[in-house]
């Protein structure tokens, strides 16, 4: 049964769910002596290391989707993943360029179409998103926008006869922005799970640390 009140929420975690606003302790009361203050300062300082150190306290668990993936393997997936969101930045700051040129009634070169045009090609924008959804399966990465066919629009801003076309175009660039940031945004959430999984492993086995640590020739 849904509880819109809250009446049978379960008491907040003071970890999971800290106090907002000032702790107990931390307004100055009226006529307070100097050594009441540095009491009262003392105290807060030691309840706010306390809820840090607490909050330190929640070691990270192993997460059964990369159950599946050697040490290696995830540190490779993660790398993927970092160079997927670089990728995905680069193509916003592209549309974001064209749909402000558009915006302000300019016609994009022609030469600049073609020079990012192949950046922008299908194969190369699905390829790392097939990869990744490969490697760990999941129904949270959204589809991404055929950006190629986005390129291949030109109508110009200054011919009237183009006008339901610029249109067309400004709503569609618009469109593929929101969707790269919400791709952006899965990536974000892959990146922090891959994260969280690898300090797991770490804290089971801190031998494993020393993988990611460069290795020089013997005798170096």
């Amino acid at each position: 049964m849904d509880d819109p009140a809250g009446v049978n929420a379960p008491p907040p975690s003071p970890v999971l769910d800290p106090p907002r606003g000032d702790p107990p302790g931390a307004q100055p009361e009226r006529g307070e002596s100097a050594e009441d203050k540095r009491r009262r300062q003392a105290q807060l300082r030691a309840t706010r290391a306390a809820v840090r150190a607490a909050a330190r306290a929640i070691a990270p668990e192993r997460a059964q989707q990369f159950a599946h993936l050697d040490l290696a393997g995830l540190r490779a997936y993660r790398t993927a993943l970092a160079k997927e969101e670089d990728k995905v930045s680069y193509w916003r700051r592209i549309l974001q360029a064209r749909l402000d040129t558009v915006r302000e009634g300019l016609r994009a070169s022609m030469g600049d179409l073609a020079h990012l045009a192949p950046v922008l090609a299908a194969p190369r924008v699905q390829s790392g998103r097939v990869a990744l959804v490969t490697v760990v399966p999941s129904d949270d990465v959204p589809p991404l926008p055929d950006l190629a066919r986005l390129w291949e629009l030109t109508p110009d801003p200054a011919n009237p006869a183009d006008a339901a076309a610029v249109a067309e175009l400004t709503t569609d660039l618009v469109t593929a922005e929101s969707e790269l940031s919400s791709y952006r945004a899965a990536l974000h959430r892959r990146l922090d799970a891959a994260t969280t999984e690898l300090i797991a492993r770490y804290r089971e086995d801190p031998r494993q640390c020393l993988v990611a640590l460069p290795l020089g020739e013997p005798g170096d």
